[in-house]
């Protein structure tokens, strides 16, 4: 029987660290190996099983990235664009496997991904849920089937605390829409209106950004014609989804070539 994936999570005292804590603890076919967190940060005094609510795993976070690779087989990261980008150059350097969960990324940091994933199997998505990735799938589908007579909105709403907008989920359907029609979204996107901005340009695919209260992630693709509406709606009642996705995809993960994959790649969709 083949050994365990050692599964390290970068930001173990973060709320999606305390999920990918517990949902690594308890699927077969991996265990949790390592965790870090910031430097100075008191969690570095305390066991992981602790730090998520679990029997202690007889492990401590480090601030080591450096270690935190080393001891894993694969890491995974919710943390921040400039750790995500970091963390895919080390697993580059160590020939270790990376899923990244993080948004907001600029185009530079994705390019120097995708540079990383030369060297190593990463998987990078705006959303780990199997739900979202089914609805990027069933959006592309859509857009494709019909024509500019039907308009594309992307609505989204999350917790007051999002700190990005669009969000990446957001973004990424709408590329999903766009490449339905054979068109980059860069030249169909209409990120926000305000005041007299005249009638909607055919063609174009709009976004519309909510923030308030504790809402986890709610998106909708409508497809606006003549007599009729299309509308595609993926709602999150629980953030234990991106870790069950996670760990899905880290399961898929171990042992693929080096590449830039994403969780289309990880259902089998593409």
């Amino acid at each position: 029987m083949a050994e365990d994936i050692r599964i390290g999570i970068a930001g173990a005292n973060g709320r999606m660290g305390h999920m990918l804590l517990r949902a690594v603890s308890q699927a077969p076919g991996c265990h949790v190996a390592a965790g870090s967190e910031q430097a100075g940060s008191e969690a570095l005094d305390r066991d992981l099983g602790s730090l998520a609510g679990l029997p202690p795993l007889g492990i401590k976070p480090t601030d080591d990235a450096g270690q935190l690779f080393a001891a894993s087989d694969l890491v995974i990261d919710f943390t921040i664009p400039a750790a995500g980008v970091a963390h895919a150059e080390l697993a580059a350097a160590q020939g270790k496997a990376l899923i990244i969960g993080t948004t907001g990324m600029s185009p530079e940091d994705l390019e120097r991904v995708a540079k990383a994933a030369e060297r190593a199997p990463i998987m990078a998505a705006s959303n780990m849920s199997q739900g979202v990735t089914l609805l990027l799938t069933l959006v592309e589908q859509v857009a494709r089937a019909l024509d500019e007579g039907y308009d594309i909105e992307v609505l989204e709403m999350h917790h007051r605390m999002k700190v990005d907008a669009p969000s990446g989920t957001a973004l990424s359907l709408g590329k999903a829409a766009a490449a339905g029609r054979g068109k980059p979204l860069e030249s169909l996107w209409v990120k926000s209106r305000d005041g007299h901005t005249g009638a909607r340009a055919k063609g174009s695919i709009g976004f519309a950004t909510l923030r308030g209260g504790d809402v986890i992630g709610d998106h909708s693709v409508i497809f606006a014609g003549l007599g009729e509406r299309i509308e595609i709606t993926h709602k999150a009642q629980s953030r234990e989804i991106y870790a069950q996705g996670s760990v899905r995809a880290a399961l898929w993960l171990a042992g693929k070539p080096p590449g830039l994959y994403d969780m289309r790649d990880v259902l089998g969709l593409k």
